[in-house]
């Protein structure tokens, strides 16, 4: 067989696949700290289907409430759950948490960018103290546990859970709060009522805006589970912003604000998420 390019009879030619468009670049957001804190330059990936590409309003709110409020995040254990970015973590880092662990999907592109965030945003005492693992939500906490410390026994948790713009995600609010309920430090009740416990009490934080206002109602589902299952809800914070995206339907007022939910239980009590701990759930990555 001669080696010419007319003789070549492979299909290639007949049936070609149109070139596919190159993956966007990387884009870079900063969030201002105020007078005598340095900035936050947050790299983000350059396109996702989970969305993590863009740096939302909630997480910037996020930002300035545990600026506000660093007594949240002091001396703290702190989680984030759909990290993106990770922009409130490392301002929780920046804050002199004690241990923060940023997650977001198992995706190693989410991951290696949370992880860069940390580096390009902390020293190295505050990097020290910041893990990022890929997890998926309701689904074992062994790895997320693991990097407490053991003296945090007989229920090791975490003082802080941050849900930055996770609630549009509706089939996953059941998995979300299984995580929490997990996760979270629980307050005195039956287990250990001599425990000693953080103040404030251990919390979990959701900030969110109703990007499709006409799904508003199924947003707020969220907490009516919460509520449900032993929870108390209380919104703690409301301001509006740009909005996201100017040219989207529904009211821009309602796609503008940012609005910020603590959630806290009485007492702990064991849940089905809780005795799932002691299950075969899938591991996480």
């Amino acid at each position: 067989m001669q080696d010419h390019d007319d003789d070549d009879l492979s299909l290639g030619v007949m049936f070609t696949e149109p070139p596919r468009p190159p993956t966007p670049d990387p884009t870079l957001s900063t969030y201002s700290r105020g007078p005598g804190k340095a900035d936050v330059t947050i790299r983000l990936v350059g396109s996702h289907s989970l969305w993590g590409h863009h740096l939302w309003n909630a997480a910037i709110a996020f930002a300035s409430y545990i600026d506000t409020h660093d007594e949240l995040v002091r001396d703290k254990f702190v989680l984030e759950l759909g990290a993106g970015g990770g922009l409130p973590g490392i301002v929780a880092a920046q804050n002199s948490a004690t241990k923060v662990v940023l997650t977001d999907y198992p995706d190693t592109a989410l991951v290696e960018n949370l992880a860069y965030n940390v580096k390009q945003n902390t020293c190295e005492e505050q990097e020290n103290r910041v893990t990022t693992q890929g997890y998926l939500w309701g689904r074992s906490i062994d790895n997320l546990v693991a990097s407490l410390p053991e003296n945090r026994e007989p229920w090791r948790g975490f003082d802080l859970i941050i849900l930055s713009d996770l609630i549009f995600n509706h089939s996953q609010h059941e998995a979300l709060l299984n995580s929490c309920e997990l996760c979270l430090t629980p307050r005195p009740g039956i287990c250990n009522d001599t425990v000693s416990l953080p103040d404030p009490p251990p919390c979990v934080l959701v900030f969110y805006t109703h990007h499709r206002p006409h799904l508003a109602h199924r947003d707020l589902e969220f907490f009516t589970m919460a509520r449900q299952r032993g929870w108390n809800c209380e919104e703690v914070y409301t301001k509006k912003f740009p909005p996201m995206f100017p040219n989207d339907p529904g009211d821009i007022d309602v796609r503008s604000t940012v609005h910020g939910w603590k959630l806290t239980r009485a007492s702990f009590e064991p849940t089905n998420a809780y005795m799932c701990l002691e299950t075969d759930l899938p591991g996480t990555v």
